[in-house]
């Protein structure tokens, strides 16, 4: 059986994000994070910079499956420049995309709007959703710090 178009154009940016992801590695004098999958085991280190309201740089390291790796490559492109309330909506865009709700906002998350097959591989989706709930979790935290 052949694949639609649109399985392929998945697996090829999925590919293309785990194999050559953006935005990798550690960045000093950030908001440090680190959160982990027990299910799966990946973890994820994550880095944000904030230029008062805004995302000014971001960057993440860990270990992870294809799916994680991918969804935090593709998450690092769309909230880089973005502010912290534009960010939180995006994760939360995100987080219902993959549990199968349909939004029109989708489009706004830019490649990381393909990663809506997930949907159909609940066990997959704590993979996808974990960059996504670290950025929150450091928006959250340098919200305390203010």
């Amino acid at each position: 059986m052949a694949l639609s178009r649109l399985d392929s154009l998945y697996m090829a940016v999925v590919a293309d994000h785990s194999q050559s992801p953006h935005h990798q590695g550690v960045l000093p004098d950030a908001e440090q994070l680190q959160l982990n999958n027990p299910t799966c085991g990946d973890v994820i280190n994550l880095s944000v910079k904030f230029d008062g309201d805004v995302i000014s740089d971001i960057a993440f390291a860990g270990d992870g499956c294809a799916i994680s790796t991918a969804s935090s490559s593709m998450m690092t492109d769309a909230v880089i420049g973005k502010s912290k309330a534009e960010a939180l909506e995006l994760a939360e865009i995100f987080s219902h995309m993959v549990q199968g709700q349909i939004d029109e906002k989708q489009a706004e998350l830019g490649e990381a709007k393909l990663l809506a097959g997930v949907s159909k591989f609940p066990q997959r989706i704590k993979c996808a959703t974990l960059a996504w709930n670290a950025l929150k979790k450091a928006i959250e935290r340098s919200e305390n710090a203010d």
